[in-house]
């Protein structure tokens, strides 16, 4: 295998976004920005990436998707040049670009808004029955369907520039016909990442739309972070995530108190869990692996969750409530949870989002909490049509 070129460094992640084509790798940060082209290997395990990343050499990174069933093949690459570029937010606002999808698109939910309530109904009524399942995440699409093919690259620009904080990616999958296949998306939610021996998790769970009213928003942000049900779901979420990390870390500091952070679209209840990893070479993908599926995507217990998923959603997730992101030769990276995403090929995106169903859940607020999320993506692609 010849070894993986890690080209000049670009000048801004604008400048990563202007050479980014369909095919390619693309991944945002708040630290930085990357970008691969080429393909030196593909690899479907995860476990696979260690040994491709020394054989790659000196610079190699790999970079690509997990599916939310870790029983399938995933889809990682080793590209053949990879570029960095300073954070997206340092990016000066002329550079920031943002332009609406042409063309005319239709939208098709699936489930339909009633059988996804009536879904939630049902989980709602398992958890009563069965007192050991404790949570369910039950997601639901858009399919968003045009009149021409999917400008890729301006979809992955606004999601950059609606929030130059989030983790904004672009990263190819496996083609089901004769034009390239795109996982996209801007994830507020931080698997893990490590740099030397520093291990960071950033789980969310329970979320509550944001309002256009400052007044409103200010009180739905209050009423989120007082709610008992939410604290609950977060509570269930950061202790998932801290058992997860434990074999692998050192000094684990684990709040005892939620905080409250913003999308353009949400509030979520976040924790911030921090370690110290144990082996200085510890690859990033292998806590990440440890730890996916948090239950903030799939539920607790994490296998009955899994099940009941699988019964009452009518749909594939396929790497939707996966993990995406990236592995350099040291062992440093990003993983992060694969949500506010979109499954892009050809004149078709399938639009993803899920809630987080308890004991206590209202089917019809956690219909209007995935509308909220849905949004996110719609906003981005400047598609007029409810979510």
């Amino acid at each position: 295998m010849p070894e993986q070129r890690t080209a000049a460094p670009a000048a801004s992640a604008g400048e990563l976004l202007t050479a980014y084509r369909p095919g390619d790798a693309f991944f945002s940060t708040g630290s930085h920005a990357l970008h691969g082209t080429g393909t030196l290997t593909t690899l479907d395990r995860a476990e696979d990436l260690t040994s491709a990343l020394a054989e790659a050499g000196e610079g190699a990174v790999a970079i690509g998707a997990i599916p939310f069933d870790v029983a399938r093949p995933a889809h990682l690459v080793v590209p053949e040049t990879v570029r960095w570029a300073p954070p997206a937010a340092n990016t000066a606002p002329a550079e920031r670009r943002w332009s609406p999808l042409a063309g005319e698109w239709r939208i098709t939910p699936v489930p339909a808004p009633e059988a996804h309530v009536a879904a939630v109904e049902r989980a709602v009524k398992l958890m009563a029955e069965d007192a050991d399942l404790g949570k369910v995440v039950l997601a639901r699409t858009l399919r968003v369907h045009g009149d021409r093919e999917v400008d890729v690259a301006t979809v992955l620009a606004n999601l950059l520039w609606r929030d130059p904080s989030a983790f904004v990616f672009a990263t190819d999958l496996p083609a089901r016909g004769p034009g390239p296949r795109t996982l996209i998306g801007a994830s507020p939610e931080l698997l893990v990442s490590k740099r030397g021996r520093r291990v960071l998790s950033n789980p969310l769970a329970g979320s509550a739309p944001r309002s256009a009213d400052p007044t409103k928003d200010q009180k739905r942000a209050v009423d989120l972070l007082t709610s008992t049900k939410d604290r609950h779901e977060h509570a269930v979420v950061v202790e998932a995530v801290a058992e997860g990390l434990r074999p692998y870390c050192r000094k684990l500091v684990v709040p005892d108190e939620p905080e409250l952070i913003k999308t353009a679209t949400m509030w979520h209840l976040s924790t911030r869990v921090t370690g110290e990893a144990i082996d200085p070479d510890l690859p990033a993908h292998v806590p990440a692996m440890a730890l996916h599926p948090t239950p903030a995507v799939c539920g607790t217990p994490r296998s009955r969750a899994f099940d009941t998923i699988v019964d009452l959603e009518p749909f594939d997730r396929g790497f939707y409530t996966g993990a995406v992101g990236h592995t350099d030769v040291s062992g440093d990276g990003e993983w992060v949870v694969t949500i506010r995403c979109a499954d892009v090929e050809g004149d078709t995106l399938d639009l993803y989002a899920g809630g987080g169903v308890m004991p206590e859940s209202d089917p019809d607020a956690e219909l209007a909490e995935t509308s909220a999320k849905l949004r996110t993506l719609l906003l981005a692609l400047g598609v007029d049509g409810a979510a």
